[in-house]
């Protein structure tokens, strides 16, 4: 375990010097980073100027759900997805060869592929996003206990999870067929996760709940919140997203030994 964190606290120092060698990318991304969260905010508040309620959600409800649905993607930007992107995106490693390299070292594969990555911009993103919902908090105005709050981070851990299994499946179908990005079909239907899922139509709702589990990415943690989950939710988020992390690990397995080098 011990030589499994002081890799991750190497990748943490290689990313940091690949960061400060474009200090502007960290400007750039930090005013995007400030202008998603007005736009997202600017957007429920005129939603919210000419109704009181959207399916039963108020406006603190719903504010809760964006400052998640940022915690969330800043937690996935920070090392999840670039991780993948270095695998399967454009210039990955499963397209250059690059990715042999990283066969032969003497590590899980598994675990190099998921970590080595990190964007540390994003901690920015976290920082942000975690004031957002300490207002959030405040805005629904409840008293948040311990249990509760274990609850809330038990459903956090699920969220990511489910975010990860997602990426390491698609990441692992570039194995397949190198140097097709797969992990933009996941992010664009992640976009949906801003708003609750309690507002699409049934058949999409059914989709984002039980096929691509947005619900249990976003919206559910803010029903944890306010006391509208029930434990047997988290139980079936908990097994959803433990399912996909097992799917994942065995897809990705199967499509190491179908893998054939780019640069042979």
């Amino acid at each position: 375990m011990l030589y499994y964190l002081r890799l991750i606290g190497l990748f943490l120092r290689v990313s940091i010097q690949e960061e400060m060698a474009f200090r502007m990318n960290f400007v750039v991304n930090i005013l995007g980073t400030i202008l998603s969260l007005t736009t997202g905010i600017l957007g429920i508040a005129i939603l919210f100027h000419v109704v009181t309620t959207i399916q039963g959600w108020t406006f603190p409800e719903t504010f809760t759900l964006l400052a998640i649905y940022q915690l969330i993607t800043a937690l996935q930007n920070l090392v999840i997805e670039p991780s993948m992107v270095s695998l399967g995106g454009i210039d990955g490693d499963a397209w250059t060869g690059r990715f042999d390299y990283t066969l032969q070292a003497p590590v899980s594969t598994q675990f190099l592929v998921s970590f080595r990555k990190w964007r540390l911009w994003s901690f920015i993103d976290v920082s942000l996003s975690l004031v957002l919902l300490c207002i959030a908090l405040t805005l629904l105005g409840k008293h948040i206990g311990l249990l509760q709050l274990a609850m809330f981070v038990f459903n956090l851990c699920i969220s990511l999870l489910i975010v990860y299994a997602i990426f390491l499946l698609l990441s692992s179908a570039s194995l397949w067929q190198q140097g097709i990005p797969l992990t933009w079909i996941f992010n664009s239907v992640m976009q949906l996760g801003r708003y609750p899922v309690g507002l699409y139509p049934g058949a999409l709702r059914l989709l984002l709940t039980w096929v691509v589990p947005v619900a249990f990415i976003t919206t559910i943690p803010v029903e944890v919140l306010t006391r509208q989950a029930s434990p047997l939710v988290l139980m079936a988020g908990a097994a959803i997203a433990l399912g996909l992390f097992v799917l994942a690990s065995f897809f990705f397995r199967m499509s190491l030994r179908h893998y054939t080098s780019a640069s042979s």
